[in-house]
């Protein structure tokens, strides 16, 4: 097969002229290439467009070594400089993935080729087109995915609290309800009457269902050694044991005094023990619960977060459940920063007619970029409100601000401040994008103590 019909194989030159894919193959060089044989190092000066006319050739991340691989081009593929393009060194490493047969032309021949091939010319500008295209695409999803990867790890962090909290309770639930047997027989042993068996039950609910007092380490100490004295004196074992429980629920000496005369000094250690036992119970199925709730309150903030369970259309949306759901995932990062959050949103606020996913990736980006710039105890407020025909949202923290000379750039694609490695430099450029596809708009003000963004989406 002659190399001209060969490139008439290509999808890209289908309408090609066959004159003007002569024209390339006369002034290209055909080169067989074995196995892993490097065409461009990362770094290195893209000097020639390169037609695979067989074999495979692979991108990867790879330096000296195997790295991994981003992308795979195969037979009648087009790579490396196109006519008008501006790439002149590429980041990754360019690498024949098995034997291959190529055609490259050197980007010195690209000039006369413009100016005198128009069909090859408008053929190659088309595939830049549909390069930078797809390229912005694999990009975008790239740092969708780094904005997922964020999340979950902070996801990771915040459910493995609740979850070891549950695991933990648990087993000592277990353990104590084993002992419940030993307790039981002592409470049947007790000569109580009805009457004293309601005082039992009035006071040990009252605690119970009341919140727990919220104490100083100083007034739980001394609230204990006042119990023990109490427990002490009145001649009953374990008192240290005892009063630990028993202060968590706000029991007082007091308490202890009117339970006395109830029931009587006989029946006083039997009761005791079987009040702290039930302290002890309650507090275990409370932390349970609590964290239950915990690891319910993060599901839920995923599901709102992705809208599961929704169609991926349009919808109305609450900006509000967004904003907290956005929140909810970004915590860990608030709380290991003391970072002081305003929430601001009122509840009749109107809907927005929009995509919620992407919208989340919005809230994502301006509240993981504010904490970021905040020092630790920064301040971070965020609300909402009516503005006409719109909803005008504000991001603001007390950072250090952004520097006027790169104020203008900060929309840029691939524009960041961050260190290598930390950014893509995508984020605000789609956050711009995200807003303009709801017909809104984004402006920001930035000055040292003050940075401010502000989001208007319309109702309608």
């Amino acid at each position: 097969m002659t190399l001209l019909e060969t490139l008439r194989q290509f999808p890209t030159f289908e309408s090609t002229p066959d004159d003007q894919l002569q024209w390339l193959i006369d002034r290209s060089e055909e080169k067989h290439l074995p196995e892993e044989h490097t065409l461009f190092p990362p770094g290195a000066f893209v000097d020639y467009m390169i037609l695979l006319l067989e074999g495979r050739i692979r991108v990867d991340s790879g330096a000296n070594g195997a790295g991994d691989e981003l992308l795979i081009y195969e037979p009648h593929s087009i790579l490396g400089v196109l006519p008008f393009s501006r790439i002149k060194n590429i980041r990754n490493r360019i690498i024949t993935d098995k034997p291959s047969r190529i055609l490259r032309l050197h980007r010195d021949q690209l000039r006369e080729l413009s100016q005198t091939q128009y069909e090859l010319t408008e053929t190659l500008v088309h595939q830049m087109t549909t390069r930078v295209r797809d390229f912005t695409k694999l990009t975008q999803q790239n740092e969708k995915m780094a904005s997922l990867g964020r999340l979950s790890a902070g996801l990771a962090h915040e459910l493995n609290n609740p979850v070891a909290a549950v695991v933990r309770s648990g087993d000592t639930l277990k353990t104590h309800l084993r002992a419940t047997p030993e307790a039981f027989k002592v409470v049947m042993n007790l000569k109580l009457n009805d009457q004293q068996v309601d005082a039992v039950g009035e006071v040990f609910f009252k605690k119970v269902d009341h919140p727990s007092p919220v104490l100083t380490l100083l007034e739980r100490t001394s609230l204990e050694d006042e119990l023990t004295d109490w427990l002490d004196d009145n001649g009953i074992d374990d008192s240290m044991d005892l009063a630990g429980p028993m202060v968590d629920f706000g029991f007082t000496v007091d308490d202890l005094d009117w339970l006395l005369e109830q029931i009587g000094n006989e029946n006083l250690a039997g009761v005791t023990n079987w009040i702290v036992n039930n302290l002890v119970t309650e507090k275990l199925v409370r932390e349970i619960s609590e964290a239950s709730q915990r690891i319910s309150t993060l599901i839920n903030s995923i599901k709102n977060y992705t809208h599961m369970d929704r169609g991926a259309g349009k919808e109305q949306i609450q900006l509000a459940e967004g904003i907290r759901s956005t929140l909810t995932l970004l915590d860990h990062k608030v709380r290991s920063k003391h970072i002081a959050v305003t929430l601001n949103l009122p509840t009749d606020l109107p809907v927005v007619c929009g995509w919620p996913g992407e919208l989340n990736q919005v809230w994502t980006n301006l509240i993981d970029n504010a904490i970021d710039a905040l020092p630790d105890g920064g301040k971070l407020e965020i609300s909402s409100q009516p503005d006409r025909e719109f909803v005008l949202t504000r991001v603001i923290d007390n950072g250090s601000g952004i520097p006027a000379d790169i104020r203008d750039k900060i929309f840029e694609p691939f524009f960041t401040t961050k260190e290598i490695g930390k950014g893509t430099g995508l984020g605000l450029d789609i956050v711009q994008g995200i807003v303009k596809h709801h017909n809104g708009s984004i402006k920001v003000h930035s000055e040292p103590g003050h940075t401010e963004f502000s989001i208007c989406l319309p109702v309608q």
